[in-house]
């Protein structure tokens, strides 16, 4: 199969992860025989370096031709008494408007060997398994913006339509794991989460199968600390949805870890690790590029139906953290730790490995 990406590699250590990830892809494509093309283009501080622009139209044209983005990370104090128009973080709220990318999908999953780096017991995170789809391109956001010397608003816009999208995508993405959907708002305060929760309310009937519970977001910050486990889906809007899915990233223990997506109707979307660009320890060769790399597999599976290929990057990340190897950032001995290319090789290293005992099995078949 073929299919082509742009690879915007973005700043800090967003050039050395994407560099990774991509070397994981290319090592995918090798074993599955898929030719995937890719292209780069600049976005953020780097954009705003060369083009003075931090999304260029050349980047967006090269993102058109693509059947899906690969994204490091942007921003970094270079960037930061620039104006509102020339901040990095600009062009990446751009792009999901540019691109109707509505659905944020975070999944949040513990890894076996990283108990013991999250801030909570051992008991609590190890049965966490849950998926935040956040509406992306709506709400406060985007809304309409006011400020004078003394005062200053935001507007909290949703449209029926915005809402329904995002809610059928929950749907549908709760039939495909445990069948469970926990909407999330602020009904009790605020008009746009009354109409959110009443269309969750008119959208379960089409779908029988799935579990619903209406939660206000206090409660469920309280929760996802005291029972993460207990989630499934969560569906909110957008300033929840950020807020929310940056607390459950800590379950984990690292936001090196943690991949993400953001997706539109169609099969097209855009894929990046969820956490910074990391200014301090770009250069140094060693960021953790386990969450770009796993960012790569969302995009397989999401975007190119590759679930088996998908599955494959998530078994090979698992059994090198299973096998005792980390970056600097997770491992208990910093002498040990690999570097970016170091932990990366190991990734690959454990493709190839798996690839060769598929193949002597099958010889014997």
């Amino acid at each position: 199969m073929e299919k082509k990406i742009t690879v915007l590699p973005g700043d800090g250590i967003g050039p050395e992860i994407v560099a990774s990830a991509v070397r994981v892809l290319q090592a995918i494509g090798k074993r599955y025989k898929h030719d995937f093309q890719l292209a780069y283009a600049a976005i953020g501080g780097a954009a705003i370096d060369q083009f003075n622009n931090p999304l260029p139209e050349e980047t967006i044209e090269t993102c058109k031709q693509s059947d899906a983005i690969l994204l490091g990370a942007v921003g970094g104090p270079k960037w930061d008494n620039n104006p509102p128009e020339l901040r990095p973080e600009k062009g990446l709220l751009q792009i999901r408007k540019t691109f109707d990318l509505f659905a944020n999908l975070r999944p949040v999953k513990a890894f076996p060997n990283l108990l013991d780096s999250s801030p909570l017991k051992r008991e609590v995170a190890e049965n966490v398994d849950l998926l935040i789809d956040r509406e992306l391109t709506g709400g406060i956001y985007f809304g309409e913006k006011k400020r004078t010397e003394n005062e200053a608003s935001d507007l909290n816009y949703y449209s029926r339509a915005e809402i329904e999208r995002i809610v059928e995508n929950a749907f549908e993405l709760a039939r495909l794991r445990r069948g469970k959907l926990c909407s999330v708002d602020k009904a009790n305060v605020l008009e746009t989460s009354r109409l959110w929760r009443q269309i969750v309310e008119e959208k379960k009937e089409k779908y029988p199968d799935v579990e619903v519970e209406h939660n206000l977001v206090d409660s469920v910050a309280m929760k996802l600390i005291t029972n993460p486990g207990h989630y499934d889906v969560v569906v909110t809007d957008n300033m929840f949805g950020d807020i929310l899915s940056d607390e459950a990233s800590v379950i984990t223990g690292s936001l090196g870890v943690l991949p993400s997506a953001s997706i539109r109707g169609d099969s097209f979307g855009l894929y990046e690790p969820i956490h910074g660009s990391a200014p301090d320890i770009a250069g140094l060769g060693i960021a953790n590029p386990a969450a770009t790399i796993l960012s790569v597999a969302m995009m397989l599976q999401y975007s190119f139906g590759m679930k088996e290929e998908a599955a494959e990057i998530e078994r090979a990340v698992n059994a090198v953290f299973e096998d005792g190897y980390f970056t600097a950032d997770l491992a208990k001995d910093k002498e040990n730790a690999l570097t970016t290319d170091e932990w990366t090789d190991k990734v690959i290293a454990e493709i190839d490995t798996n690839f060769v005992a598929d193949s002597i099995m099958e010889s014997y078949i």
